[in-house]
């Protein structure tokens, strides 16, 4: 995927967590990712692309420390 196709999605995927209120982002966001996986068709690279997201995020119980 070309970057600039990356930077058209960043901000429509931007204006709509905008536009959602905060308290219902994470479950968008959840929704958002079970429904690419569902696209992409395969269970692996769905897992790999959940744990590639998640680096450079604090654990939750490393959060409070």
């Amino acid at each position: 995927m070309k970057q600039t196709d990356l930077e058209s999605i960043y901000e429509v995927l931007a204006n709509t967590l905008d536009a959602i209120a905060p308290e219902q982002r994470e479950v968008y966001l959840a929704k958002l990712a079970l429904a690419l996986c569902d696209t992409l068709g395969a269970r692996q690279p769905c897992l790999d692309a959940i744990l590639e997201c998640r680096t450079g995020f604090d654990s939750a119980d490393q959060a409070g420390r």
